[in-house]
C-alpha cells in the first residue's frame, strides 16, 4: 500500500477571481462619488477694493443686480438687459472699475458669463469679489 503525500500549497485561482471582481466594482464606483460642485475658496491676501466700484452681484439662484458708484441697487432680468446697464455705466465714467461678487453656491457658468458681459461693455479693471478668511 502506497501512501498519500499532503500538498502544502494554497490554491490562488479564487482569490485573483475575487480581487478582479473587487476591482471593477471600485472603478464603476468612484466615478459616481465625486460630486459637481466647485466650493471657491475666501481670499486670504485680497488687494484693497478702490472707493468707488460698479458692482454686479449673482445670487444662488442666477438673480443679478448691480450696484453703481453710489451703491444704489437695480434688479436685472437677464443677461440682455445686464449687457445695456453695463454699457450706460461705462459710458458715463470709463475709468470706472467693476467687482463681480457670486454667491457660494451660484453655478460658474454665471459667473462666467457676467465677466465676458463686463468685459464686452468696455470695463478695462474687472475683479472678483471674495470673502475674507
Amino acid at each position: 500500500m502506497r501512501q498519500r503525500r499532503l500538498k502544502n500549497e494554497i490554491n490562488v485561482v479564487p482569490y485573483i477571481d475575487v480581487m478582479l471582481v473587487l476591482l471593477v466594482i471600485f472603478m464603476v464606483a468612484t466615478p459616481m462619488m465625486t460630486t459637481g460642485s466647485v466650493d471657491l475658496p475666501a481670499a486670504g491676501t485680497a488687494p484693497q477694493k478702490p472707493d468707488k466700484y460698479v458692482k454686479v452681484q449673482i445670487k444662488d439662484d442666477g438673480a443679478l443686480s448691480i450696484f453703481d458708484a453710489n451703491g444704489h441697487e437695480k434688479k436685472v432680468k437677464g443677461i440682455k438687459e445686464l449687457k445695456s446697464e453695463l454699457t450706460a455705466l461705462n459710458e458715463a465714467d470709463e475709468k470706472m472699475p467693476i467687482l463681480i461678487a457670486g454667491a457660494k453656491e451660484a453655478q460658474y457658468k454665471n459667473v462666467i458669463e457676467v465677466l465676458d458681459e463686463a468685459k464686452r461693455a468696455g470695463f478695462q479693471k474687472v475683479g472678483l469679489e471674495t470673502a475674507a478668511k
